[in-house]
């Protein structure tokens, strides 16, 4: 798992949990239909499939 991923915030953080706001901001979203470069690593995976329903990933 070499490169990098791309992460869209495609829905509001509005009344989600606190767990899933600090998910987002640790990923460093801050904005919707923003798009942030990660690593392609296991701890951005997880974190990507800890919230599918705000996140997508971009190709």
């Amino acid at each position: 798992m070499a490169g990098t991923i791309k992460i869209k915030l495609i829905r509001s953080i509005i009344c989600t949990p606190d767990k899933h706001k600090v998910i987002v901001r640790a990923l460093g979203l801050k904005k919707m239909n923003r798009i942030v470069e990660r690593p392609d690593t296991p701890a951005f995976r997880g974190m990507v499939k800890k919230i599918p329903h705000l996140l997508a990933i971009v190709e």
